[in-house]
């Protein structure tokens, strides 16, 4: 059954960007989103980390912690963060992927044709008793930070 919204989140422990640990048990008692994407410093990607750069001030004034997500390793992590002044935390999901899988947020995909499996792009908000808040499974890499925003009634 797919992952609704009042559902526990799922819990991890996932190495950051520096290969320090993150769990998502250390920030309860904050609102996290947790975003899924596929690779570092792809249009869509990028996109959507831009999008939640720029509206960090905002996300920050309300006390929200943001969590990117990739299969990309740590090196891969620190040039993104660095080419686009990233101010969030981006973790690694190692293959087989455990924790997207988790989020059902790795899986088959399709592209000019081909299978393979991957990393979906899919956002979820964390409340700070660890429930889920908000579930985006169609999302707009563009404006990503800002509906969660507008969902929120913080924009």
């Amino acid at each position: 059954m797919p992952l609704q919204i009042g559902d526990d989140a799922p819990d991890f422990t996932l190495p950051d960007q520096n290969g320090e640990p993150v769990s998502l048990a250390s920030l309860r008692g904050r609102r996290v989103v947790i975003y899924f994407y596929p690779k570092d410093d792809t249009p869509g990607c990028t996109k959507e980390a831009c999008n939640f750069r720029d509206r960090w001030d905002v996300l920050q004034e309300h006390g929200i912690e943001v969590l990117g997500i990739s299969k990309d390793g740590g090196a891969s992590h620190e040039r993104f963060i660095g080419k686009y002044e990233l101010p969030f935390t981006l973790l690694t999901d190692a293959e087989p992927c455990p924790v997207a899988t988790a989020y059902e947020s790795y899986g088959l995909k399709k592209f000019m044709g081909r299978e393979y499996m991957g990393m979906m792009r899919h956002t979820f908000v964390v409340d700070p008793e660890g429930k889920l808040e908000r579930v985006y499974l169609k999302v707009k890499a563009e404006t990503m930070a800002d509906e969660i925003l507008s969902d929120l009634g913080l924009a």
